[in-house]
């Protein structure tokens, strides 16, 4: 029996695509796998559909047209993944920034832990993050205070991208009103789960930054977040949100 499906956005990571399918695959317990790629000109989709001749029972591969962002991806993710019957769907990086054996804490933490949103955080046991330089830390550290402050969520880390939600959570939510596709994707989602009551934990991991390929940051991406917060904020405050 499966434990859920985890997707995987991706774009340009033919240097970390099979080693991370592989890694999820090698866990005691089952996960399958979606790969969402953004018509990649490195070719990672062209690896994925050959591994699926190798895993082709729990490996899938959605293309998409062009780059259009990691909250569209998720969107189309969590759509298929809800057309089918699973009942934890996962969101994780492909460059190994999260660490594919925490997907069983996020697992347990919503399948026995009464969670309905699991988050795999950063900082909720200090600053737990691996080869990132300090700008970069204190600016997301900080990100996630700004966040609580905004938004009044007790949650440590608002920015993060690894996660375990329960079905009901993602039939509850509107996906088609998820607005943002950045680091403010992932504070909406949350934030939309904290509006409808849902129970949120977070699990302590290790977060270790990419060694292959390019990170996809942006500055256009922190502005999103910066300014992202405060619309969703000004929304529920009018019932709109």
């Amino acid at each position: 029996m499966t434990c859920g499906i985890v997707i995987i956005p991706t774009y340009n990571e033919i240097e970390n695509i099979e080693s991370i399918i592989r890694a999820v695959f090698s866990l005691h317990k089952t996960f399958h796998v979606l790969i969402i790629d953004d018509n990649s000109p490195d070719k990672t989709a062209n690896k994925v559909e050959e591994l699926q001749k190798e895993f082709p029972d729990k490996l899938f591969l959605e293309v998409r047209a062009k780059k259009a962002g990691l909250g569209t991806a998720y969107v189309h993710g969590f759509k298929w993944a809800l057309i089918r019957d699973y009942d934890f769907v996962f969101e994780m990086d492909a460059d190994f920034s999260h660490n594919p054996n925490d997907l069983e804490k996020l697992h347990d933490a919503c399948h026995f832990g009464g969670a309905d949103l699991a988050i795999g955080s950063r900082y909720v046991t200090g600053v737990n993050v691996v080869n990132w330089p300090l700008s970069r830390v204190l600016l997301s550290y900080f990100a996630s205070v700004y966040v609580r402050m905004i938004t009044g969520m007790k949650i440590m880390d608002a920015t993060a991208g690894f996660i375990c939600y329960k079905r009901n959570v993602l039939e509850t939510i509107n996906l088609d009103k998820i607005k943002f596709i950045g680091y403010a994707f992932q504070i909406e989602m949350k934030y939309r789960s904290f509006s409808k009551r849902f129970t949120i934990q977070e699990v302590p991991v290790i977060f270790t930054d990419r060694t292959k390929g390019q990170s996809k940051m942006s500055s256009s991406i922190i502005k999103e977040a910066i300014f992202g917060v405060l619309s969703l904020r000004i929304k529920k405050l009018f019932n709109r949100l």
